[in-house]
């Protein structure tokens, strides 16, 4: 895996990300968005998988991982609108994006503020952005993240937090060693903020359209919120496909990644071949 790190500088701070060019400009790029908390390493083995047959590019998301320090006063719209400029940047159209939890989140708005320049979008445990979704209660709970994190002891959060997102071993390992870089109070603000901001993108009710190709991907053991719920309602209301990974947990792209990436590159190869593919 031959990734080569690169920055994106906005006045609130800089955006860390990675970049993996194919040989041959036909390839599809593949942009992976790790979750809220998650930094790029989430993505490990996909990015061993798919680097060198389609172009990939990770990133650490505002205020994760090495996209620090940053300044919590983005709203979901700025974060879209600065992986969009990384996208200009590296000339990148007709993503697939694929994102997991807030990254597929942040890949719906993204869709919605971009129509039509998306090629597909891979979903992993994440859930739809309508509101249709929601209840008031949930919305609420969004809201008040940063109040009940920080009213749990550190290192009982931290093992609840790993021990919910993954079910293997390394799932777990990775999770710990993304954790460990944050401070207490800078977990508790980054999940307050993360929330929050995801609870306001939902209230804004936009319709949040998906006009490309989309895969669902949904861990059988995901006790993260009612992530589970949702995406069967998801599939029932929207049509969309839906693959539940045995044992796996929220993370599922790292608890059971052969079964993950064997799915991604099945749906890749359903895909008609982008513009930029073409040219």
């Amino acid at each position: 895996m031959n990734m080569q790190q690169q920055a994106y500088v906005t006045s609130r701070g800089t955006v860390a990300y990675w970049v993996s060019r194919a040989a041959g400009s036909r390839k599809p790029w593949l942009v992976f968005l790790p979750g809220l908390s998650a930094d790029h390493h989430l993505f490990d083995k996909q990015l061993e998988h798919f680097t060198g047959a389609y172009n990939c590019l990770v990133w650490d998301a505002p205020a994760h991982g090495l996209s620090r320090p940053f300044e919590l006063t983005f709203s979901m719209q700025d974060m879209v609108q600065d992986l969009h400029g990384i996208l200009v940047q590296e000339q990148i159209d007709a993503p697939v994006l694929i994102g997991q939890s807030l990254g597929g989140y942040i890949a719906q708005v993204y869709m919605h503020l971009y129509p039509g320049s998306v090629q597909a979008f891979v979903s992993i445990d994440s859930c739809s952005l309508s509101r249709k979704y929601y209840t008031g209660w949930e919305l609420a709970l969004l809201r008040h993240t940063r109040g009940m994190y920080r009213a749990i002891p550190w290192k009982l959060l931290l093992r609840w937090g790993i021990t919910g997102n993954a079910t293997t071993d390394y799932g777990r390992r990775l999770m710990e060693a993304t954790w460990a870089v944050y401070t207490r109070d800078e977990f508790c603000d980054l999940a307050g903020h993360g929330f929050r901001i995801l609870a306001q993108a939902i209230e804004a009710q936009p319709a949040y359209p998906i006009s490309c190709p989309v895969l669902l991907l949904c861990g059988e053991k995901d006790a993260a919120g009612s992530a589970k719920r949702y995406n069967r309602r998801w599939a029932e209301l929207d049509g969309y496909p839906v693959h539940w990974i045995k044992d796996a947990g929220h993370n599922s792209n790292a608890d059971a990644p052969e079964v993950v990436n064997r799915l991604i590159e099945d749906f890749l190869k359903t895909l008609e071949p982008s513009p930029s593919a073409q040219a």
